[in-house]
């Protein structure tokens, strides 16, 4: 885990974000005591969308009639 100073991390930030993104944690030190941690986030799978979602649904009739006023 490395340590930088909260001034490093400003004057630096997307730097250490993409180091983030490679997989590196750091920790903000505010006169050499940590205050937060940077870390990456855990991946997630895609959510696929379930299959039959909108089993059951039924479309009336009149949906495919013609609207009023649409000549």
């Amino acid at each position: 885990m490395n340590r930088i100073n909260v001034y490093e991390a400003r004057a630096r930030l997307s730097h250490y974000l993409a180091r983030v993104e490679g997989g590196e944690t750091f920790v903000i030190c505010r006169r050499d005591v940590p205050i937060a941690e940077i870390r990456p986030l855990p991946k997630r799978p895609r959510e696929l969308r379930p299959i039959g979602i909108d089993r059951g649904m039924q479309v009336p009739a009149s949906f495919f009639e013609p609207r009023p006023g649409d000549d």
